[in-house]
């Protein structure tokens, strides 16, 4: 199939445990046709009354040796099968988790958690059992099928096979007709599938919020509903199924039904010895289940088909932000940055972000951008990161176009704290030492404590081996802010950006912290992003941003005898504080 073709490069390389296995496979069907010609000379020495105790003895023989020899070539066939089935699934779901993580962050506003979660899970476990157990079933349909009818036609009565076959193309056919149907039904059932798996990650993502606003029965009735169309797509399924496989059985007992009426007809005549047709009864039985096998091999075969069509959808997107080819490491670029004539809008947007927009920040400097929500700020880091590309205009850092700038080295020469502060579901120490190869916890502890976050730790009955819980949800929005001021701290970049990482504090902790990172980063250039001007009133200069524009820009001091909107922030913050005193 089409869908399967990404897979080449893995059975290629992994061609001999299915070859082998493949091999002990057809041993063990080989096997198998044995037991019909133990049958057939049993039962005709029996008829000739020839048959004696040593006989009886020495078939016995046969049978237990041949259930032995079956029961060690499927345990090879088991294990190299099953086990290359297993090791797709590893490669598959490594592959995959891979390639998303090398996807630009557009991708990743058009697509739910949930939904590719289900491609992690459910997609991937129906390409594995196509290529495992698949694999066996399409294997044993293949040669039993050719054998049996060659050893019923050739060694028993080649009319009586015939006339016994005449269900068969029918049998064909309906499964051919069958299988698309189902590769279209399954496809619907994975999707409806990753629609209630999204559901279920948003809603236990935002549960205390469900909870705040009182909206559990809201949210259960919206979940039931998608429930509810997912067990519609699953039992539209199942009735295929419920149609499908009676049929494949009653097609399967005409075979039957012909082959005792001709074929009882012909011992009872003298044409044929009971033990021939004993044999061909048994023939047809092997031949008829590997036929039914068929069946659900195309039900396998199509899901995983249908699967791997989805998973080839998410492996054949490109990342937008194409990585430079270009050699350069951290230590050789400059901290530096130029903004030239930036125009920038998000995609589906018609708003521009930045409009136009061009600064210069020197290497060391520390520079603040202030302006109301919306109004641009946390664009300049998504570029400077290059999770987004410019629309039109350059940005330089250390004299390099940023596109030219590999984006390994770009973003380890970057130290960035988010305005949401994400945290990890694991200990602080290792949220702080996050994106560090090694480290001591002497330097933790100085990282959080120029963070401002250390007493805070050490008042935890675990200090540092504290679990923070999903996101972080065990501390305050305070304490996640100066855990990632911390992480950040740790990686010792050159440039370092806080997106309004300080909101969550009050103004008190917020003046300990700027005053403990004034000699940790006086040699780095330092973007600060804030709502508050508290934030900024000490950087070298100050932007204030409108739409996208600069309206404002200089020092604290400079922007304050302009009395424009700097000022009037000024004014309103001073306000609110003096209110909050009181």
């Amino acid at each position: 199939m089409y869908s399967f073709k990404t897979l080449k490069p893995f059975l290629i390389k992994n061609k001999w445990p299915y070859l082998l296995g493949i091999l002990w496979l057809l041993f063990v069907d080989i096997l198998q046709l044995f037991i019909p010609e133990v049958l057939r000379s049993i039962t005709n020495q029996l008829q000739k009354n020839h048959l004696t105790s040593n006989d009886v003895l020495m078939y016995s023989l046969y049978i237990l040796l041949i259930g032995i020899g079956i029961g060690f070539f499927r345990f090879l066939w088991r294990m190299l099968i099953i086990g290359a089935s297993r090791e797709l699934e590893y490669h598959l779901r490594n592959r995959l988790f891979s390639h998303l993580l090398t996807l630009s962050t557009n991708y990743y506003n058009q697509h739910k958690t949930g939904d590719l979660m289900a491609h992690l899970t459910n997609d991937i476990h129906a390409v594995r059992m196509a290529f495992g157990p698949g694999i066996v079933a399409m294997t044993d349909a293949i040669f039993l099928n050719i054998t049996a009818m060659v050893m019923m036609a050739v060694t028993i009565n080649l009319r009586l096979t015939l006339l016994a076959l005449l269900p068969m193309p029918l049998l064909i056919f309906s499964m051919t007709k069958f299988g698309k149907e189902i590769h279209t039904k399954f496809k619907s059932v994975q999707e409806t599938f990753a629609t209630v798996t999204d559901k279920t990650q948003e809603n236990l993502a935002g549960v205390r919020v469900i909870k705040a606003f009182v909206q559990e029965d809201t949210e259960i009735a919206q979940f039931n509903k998608k429930s509810e169309a997912l067990f519609d797509r699953n039992m539209e399924l199942a009735k295929l199924f419920g149609i499908f496989h009676p049929l494949v059985q009653f097609l399967s007992s005409l075979s039957f039904i012909i082959a005792i009426w001709y074929g009882g007809g012909l011992v009872i005549e003298g044409g044929m010895l009971l033990g021939d047709f004993v044999a061909f009864i048994t023939y047809l039985g092997l031949l008829v289940s590997s036929i039914s096998a068929i069946g659900w091999v195309i039900n396998v075969m199509q899901r995983g088909s249908a699967s791997m069509e989805r998973l080839n959808k998410i492996l054949e997107e490109k990342p937008e932000i194409k990585d430079s080819d270009i050699k350069l490491k951290p230590d050789e670029i400059e901290a530096s940055i130029l903004f030239n004539q930036i125009f920038f809008k998000y995609p589906n947007t018609q708003h521009y972000a930045l409009n136009n927009f061009s600064i210069e920040i020197p290497q060391g400097f520390k520079v603040g951008v202030i302006g109301r929500t919306g109004s641009g700020k946390t664009t300049i880091a998504n570029l400077l990161l290059r999770l987004y590309d410019s629309n039109k205009g350059n940005i330089f850092l250390g004299g390099y176009p940023i596109e030219g700038i590999p984006l390994k080295s770009l973003r380890e020469h970057i130290a960035f704290v988010d305005q949401d502060s994400f945290l990890f579901s694991t200990t602080i120490m290792e949220n702080i030492g996050f994106g560090i190869d090694h480290y001591k916890i002497e330097e933790i502890q100085q990282a959080a404590a120029i963070a401002g976050i250390h007493e805070d730790i050490m008042s935890f009955p675990k200090g540092y081996e504290t679990m923070v819980g999903e996101k972080g949800v065990t501390l305050s929005g305070g304490q996640r802010q100066r855990v990632s001021i911390a992480r950040a701290l740790m990686k010792k970049s050159k440039i370092l950006i806080l997106d309004d990482c300080l909101s969550a504090v009050d103004t008190h902790t917020e003046e300990k912290i700027l005053t403990a990172l004034k000699n940790e980063v006086k040699d780095k250039t330092t973007i600060i992003i804030a709502h508050r001007v508290s934030t900024l009133k000490h950087c070298d200069k100050i932007i204030l941003l409108d739409n996208g524009v600069i309206i404002e820009e200089g020092t604290h001091e400079d922007l304050l005898s302009y009395r424009g909107l700097y000022h009037d922030f000024y004014e309103k913050q001073l306000l609110e504080e003096k209110i909050n005193m009181e």
